[in-house]
């Protein structure tokens, strides 16, 4: 059991096909680093969620977390409700180490790369 997990978070939608993308990235990670757990997580409109996630993750041993927002832009939903929940987990389990990366809108390399793929598409 790794004592180090990825939590992939996405925002979640009614059609259970919009989370595919999410769930390839997801296999993709895992794939490339088996000592690490790579779970994916929603906000709302589809299971499972964050605190529940998180919540599995520390009851099976689990002692870092590292939390990964797969959105594309600073909205309310990263601004104040991510850290809402954060702070909870935190409060919850102080003994556990609860890390955020930047959303993925907001690394340059892959609003680059989207970028880049648009270029050679839109011929």
């Amino acid at each position: 059991m790794s004592h180090s997990a990825i939590i992939l978070f996405a925002h979640g939608a009614r059609d259970p096909a919009w989370a595919l993308p999410f769930r390839a990235i997801q296999a993709a990670v895992a794939a490339s680093d088996q000592t690490k757990k790579v779970e994916l997580a929603f906000l709302e409109l589809m299971q499972p969620a964050l605190p529940d996630v998180a919540e599995r993750l520390i009851q099976e041993g689990v002692q870092s977390i590292t939390v990964v927002p797969l959105f594309m832009a600073q909205g309310g939903h990263l601004k104040k409700d991510l850290p809402v929940l954060l702070d909870a987990l935190r409060d919850q389990h102080p003994e556990v180490n609860v890390t955020l990366t930047p959303a993925i809108g907001d690394v340059p390399e892959l609003t680059q790369a989207i970028a880049q793929w648009v270029i050679q598409v839109a011929v």
